[in-house]
């Protein structure tokens, strides 16, 4: 079994990546996409993305990230894949499942799920131009509207060469509601004898167990649950009960403090109250702590707050 760190743009960046694989579980991690329109980016670019390039393509806990691109133009994505390579990534993954209208209005992401020809020529260019040694990965959600392009869309992907595909098991329209349909994966899997990974709905360790018998599937991909538990891949690993709260509470001031002192320091205030949005499914202390941060804007007033929570905790 292999579990993959899903990437979120906003929420998932290396400071993220960094906190959950030194908790541990994971085997990889794919970054928030890097979008790419009619240019060779610079390596700047890249790095800020994905700054793991600057340590072999791995997080501080050694696990592996491969830099993730989003857009439509094969040669253009093909240019940019290589540069990837070359800057250190493990391999490449391509966006084919983002469901955001400015990306989708642009041709990117999930609308080109109702192009079946345009990811095959995609996902050809950046394989033929990749070194084979390194693997190119796609993530595709079942559809755009509907799941009449399905089976389709997966069979072009894989007889392009694609080394892997993770299948988001709903269409674009079904956004991020409950349910995922992971027996779609398994029909995917009748298909086509590319590796699979599944993603959508896995919230602990009895989720992933039932998503892995529906899919027949072992490969999974976490994205909100990992937020919400931040050890859920320990816990489907190895059945480990969910961190205790003055644990989460610890991590989430050492995260603040990477947060505030780095170069996204202005975003810390939405993203740790996204942050919480996410563990208040999992935590009833979360919701509670959620309604006195949710009207601050200062990070030394959230931070106070937090060590507040962290100190009662720790004499509960």
């Amino acid at each position: 079994m292999k579990i993959i760190l899903a990437p979120m743009e906003g929420v998932v960046d290396h400071l993220m990546r960094d906190m959950l694989t030194r908790i541990g579980g994971y085997d990889l991690c794919i970054t928030e996409f890097i979008r790419i329109v009619d240019q060779k980016l610079p390596a700047r670019v890249f790095t800020r993305f994905c700054p793991e390039l600057q340590n072999g393509g791995k997080t501080v806990a050694g696990t592996p990230v491969r830099v993730q691109l989003l857009g439509q133009d094969p040669n253009w994505l093909a240019e940019n894949a290589v540069r990837a390579v070359e800057l250190g990534s493990p391999g490449v993954d391509l966006n084919f499942g983002c469901p955001a209208k400015t990306v989708n209005k642009s041709r990117g992401g999930a609308v080109l799920l109702k192009e079946t020809e345009q990811l095959y020529l995609i996902v050809k260019a950046v394989r033929d131009a990749v070194p084979a040694q390194f693997p190119v990965s796609a993530k595709i959600r079942l559809g755009y509207d509907d799941t009449s392009l399905t089976l389709a869309n997966a069979a072009a992907i894989a007889s392009a060469g694609a080394s892997m595909l993770t299948v988001h098991a709903r269409t674009k329209s079904d956004g991020y509601r409950p349910p995922a349909y992971w027996p779609w994966i398994a029909r995917i899997k009748q298909q086509t004898d590319i590796p699979l990974v599944a993603n959508g709905e896995i919230w602990n360790a009895a989720d992933a167990a039932l998503c892995q018998q529906q899919a027949n599937c072992s490969d999974i991909m976490l994205g909100r649950g990992a937020l919400a538990m931040p050890n859920l891949a320990q816990s489907i690993r190895s059945g480990a009960a969910a961190m205790p709260w003055p644990q989460v509470l610890e991590l989430l001031m050492r995260y603040s403090e990477f947060e505030i002192n780095g170069d996204k320091g202005q975003y810390y205030a939405n993203r740790i109250k996204q942050w919480f949005s996410y563990l208040k499914l999992q935590y009833p202390q979360a919701a509670d702590l959620f309604q006195q941060l949710r009207v601050l804007r200062k990070s030394s007033d959230i931070l106070a707050t937090l060590n507040q929570a962290l100190l009662h905790s720790q004499h509960a």
